[in-house]
C-alpha cells in the first residue's frame, strides 16, 4: 500500500466541484502514501510501527527474568527510576542511554521481586539543561492521585490477564448507529463521583432499554483537572483512575458488548495539557520533544500544547495510542476531538470562503497525514470500527476512505445542527419556526458525507451553555415536574423537546447522538411514539420527505404542540 494506486481519486468522482483542485487532492493522497512508505521502510509495517507501547514503559522480559523500563528523552542528560521500591532514592537506579534518544534500565526479578510490586508508586527523575524534575513516564498505563498531597504518581500495574475469550462482539453488524454520550463520573444519580462498576450496574441497562446501539465515553484518558471533562489529557495510555481500575473499564466494555452495545472512545489527540509534573510538556527538558517550539506549540484558546505531527516519534506515540485502546480495551471506535483545530494553523477560526482555501491556506499537512494514518490503521486493525471527526470546517473528503482520496473517517459530527436549534429557541417563538429552513439546515450536507446528527452534546449541556430542556422550560423544571402537577410550560416543553429530537434523528444524518441527562426523546421512545424510523439512520436520502411529513404531522396535530 506504499504506492498511490489511483491517480484519479474516487473523491473527485463523488464531488465534481473538487475537480478545480484536483492536483491538491492528489497531492494530499501522495503525502499519505509517502509517509506510509517511510514507516514501512523503517519498521516492519504500520501495525508494528504502532506498537511502541509494547517497547516503551515497564515490561517483564521472560528470557532475561527481569523488568525493563524504557523512555524516549533525546535531550535529557540523565534519567533515574525512583519510587516506593527504592525508598524514592533518586540516584540508585540510573537509566542508560541506548540509541535514537532512548534510555532503559533492567531490574533483576530475584533482586526486586519483594519491592517492585503490583500497586507500588514510582516516577522518573529527568535531569536536563532545563533542570531536574520528577516526571510521570510517557507510556504509563496507571496513574493515581494521592489523597493528601493531591500529587500524581505512576503506579506499577501487574494484573492477571483479562479474559476476553467470550468477547466476540462485531461492530460491523451493528445496524443503526444511535449513540449515548456519557461521562462515567457524572452519569450516576447520586452526589459524588461515579465509577466504572456503577456504570455497569446502573447506567448500561438504562442505555440499552432506551434504544441506543452505542455508547460514547468521555474523559477516559487520564487528566489532572476534572473540570476539563477529560480534554486536558496528561497520560494518554492510562484510563482515568478516578473511576476505578483498568480492569473495571474492560469489564464495562465487555458487558456493553454482551448487551449488543458498541463502545466508542472520545480520544484526544488534538492537544494536551501544559502541566509539566503530570504531562509531557518539556519531558526531556526541551521545548520541542513532543510539541512545536514557540507560539506554534501553544493553543491560544485551549491553554494547551500542540503536537508536532510531522516528527516520526510523535506520530508513533499517537498511532500506538490508537492501537493500544483497540487491542488492550477492545474499543469499537473513536470520536476524534478537535479535528477542525488540527487541520489548520488557524484552528478553524479563519473564514474558508473558497474551495482552494481548504487546501492552500493555513493547512496543517502533517496533522492531516496523521489523521489519515490513524484512520487507515484503525480500520485495518478492526473491520467495522467507527471513527467520527469533530469538525465544523467542512474539509472535503473528511469521510471518504484514504485510498479513495479522503481522510478516512466514517462520520463527521453535524455541529451546525445544535447551533441551529439554540438560535431558533433563543430568537424565535416556536409558532414562527420555518419548516423550510428546518428542512434545509438538517439536510445541508453532501450525499457522501456521512453525518452524526444531534441536538446537543456535552458542548451544549456542560460548557457554559444551557440544555434544550432548560431553554424550553427554564425555572419551571424546579417546581412542576411531578406527574400529578400538570403545567402548560412543562407539557409544551417536553413535547417540543421530543419533536426536535424526532426531526433531528430522521433528517440530521446517518447516525444520531444524545448526551446523558437529556432524558426526553430517546430513540426507543421516539420510535414507539412516532411509529417511525425503524432503521431510519440507514435509510436512503430520498426517504427523508416521508419521515419529515410524518414528523410535521405529529408536531402540528399533537395536543401539546397545537396553537
Amino acid at each position: 500500500m506504499s504506492k498511490l494506486v489511483n491517480k484519479t481519486p474516487t473523491l473527485l468522482q463523488l464531488d465534481p466541484w473538487l475537480q478545480q483542485v484536483e492536483s491538491e487532492v492528489i497531492d494530499r493522497q501522495e503525502r499519505f502514501y509517502a509517509r506510509l512508505a517511510y514507516i514501512e521502510s523503517h519498521s516492519k509495517g504500520l501495525k508494528s510501527f504502532a506498537s511502541a507501547y509494547e517497547y516503551y514503559g515497564i515490561h517483564f522480559l521472560e528470557k532475561e527474568n527481569c523488568w525493563v523500563y524504557r523512555e524516549w528523552a533525546p535531550s535529557a542528560n540523565a534519567l533515574f527510576l525512583t519510587g516506593e521500591f527504592n525508598g524514592w532514592n533518586t540516584t540508585s537506579h540510573p537509566l542508560e542511554r541506548i540509541d535514537n534518544g532512548n534510555w532503559q534500565i533492567k531490574l533483576d526479578y530475584e533482586q526486586h521481586k519483594d519491592r517492585f510490586t503490583h500497586g507500588s508508586k514510582y516516577k522518573v527523575l529527568v535531569n536536563s539543561d532545563f533542570g531536574s524534575y520528577l516526571r510521570i513516564p510517557a507510556f504509563v498505563t496507571r496513574v493515581i492521585q494521592d489523597d493528601d498531597t493531591k500529587n500524581y504518581s505512576a503506579q506499577l500495574w501487574f494484573p492477571k490477564p483479562f479474559d476476553w475469550r467470550k468477547d466476540n462482539f462485531d461492530s460491523s453488524k451493528l445496524g443503526a448507529l444511535l449513540i449515548y454520550e456519557a461521562h462515567v463520573g457524572m452519569a450516576q444519580e447520586k452526589e459524588g463521583l461515579g465509577s466504572y462498576r456503577e456504570f455497569i450496574d446502573t447506567v448500561l441497562p438504562r442505555i440499552k432499554a432506551a434504544g441506543y446501539t452505542a455508547i460514547q465515553l468521555m474523559a477516559i484518558q487520564e487528566h489532572p483537572y476534572y473540570g476539563s471533562f477529560g480534554y486536558h489529557v496528561s497520560s494518554f495510555y492510562a484510563p482515568s483512575s478516578r473511576f476505578g481500575e483498568p480492569e473495571d473499564l474492560k469489564e464495562l466494555i465487555r458487558t456493553a458488548h454482551q448487551m449488543g452495545l458498541a463502545v466508542i472512545m472520545d480520544i484526544v489527540h488534538s492537544h494536551t495539557v501544559k502541566n509539566m509534573h503530570e504531562g509531557l510538556n518539556r519531558f526531556d527538558g526541551s521545548e520541542n520533544q513532543y510539541f512545536h517550539a514557540g507560539e506554534r506549540g501553544d493553543h491560544p484558546q485551549w491553554d494547551s500544547k500542540l503536537f508536532d505531527y510531522g516528527k516520526p516519534e510523535v506520530m508513533q506515540f499517537l498511532l500506538s495510542n490508537v492501537k493500544y485502546w483497540i487491542d488492550e480495551f477492545h474499543f469499537d471506535g473513536f470520536r476524534f476531538d478537535g479535528v477542525g483545530s488540527m487541520l489548520y494553523f488557524h484552528h478553524g477560526n479563519a473564514p474558508i470562503d473558497s474551495i482552494q482555501k481548504y487546501f492552500t491556506e493555513g493547512v496543517e499537512w502533517d496533522a492531516i497525514v496523521y489523521l489519515q494514518l490513524a484512520n487507515f490503521l484503525a480500520h485495518s486493525l478492526k473491520p467495522g470500527i467507527i471513527t467520527i471527526a469533530e469538525d465544523v470546517t467542512g474539509m472535503p473528503g473528511l469521510t471518504v476512505p484514504v485510498p479513495e482520496g479522503g481522510i478516512g473517517f466514517d462520520y463527521r459530527l453535524g455541529m451546525g445542527i445544535p447551533d441551529f436549534w439554540i438560535k431558533y429557541l433563543k430568537d424565535f417563538h416556536d409558532e414562527d419556526w420555518s419548516i423550510e429552513e428546518i428542512w434545509h439546515v438538517l439536510n445541508d450536507r453532501l450525499p457522501y458525507v456521512r453525518t452524526v446528527g444531534y441536538c446537543e452534546s456535552h458542548d451544549q449541556a456542560l460548557v457554559g451553555d444551557k440544555t434544550l430542556a432548560f431553554r424550553l422550560m427554564d425555572k419551571e423544571m424546579y417546581f412542576h415536574m411531578q406527574v400529578n402537577d400538570p403545567d402548560p410550560i412543562i407539557d409544551r416543553g417536553m413535547a417540543l423537546h421530543k419533536m426536535i429530537r424526532l426531526i433531528t434523528i430522521t433528517l440530521g444524518g446517518q447516525a444520531y447522538l444524545n448526551f446523558m441527562g437529556n432524558e426526553f426523546g430517546h430513540p426507543n421512545g421516539l420510535i414507539s411514539q412516532g411509529k417511525a424510523i425503524t432503521g431510519a439512520t440507514n435509510m436512503p436520502e430520498g426517504n427523508g420527505h416521508y419521515w419529515m411529513t410524518l414528523t410535521l404531522n405529529i408536531i402540528f396535530w399533537h395536543p401539546l404542540t397545537r396553537k
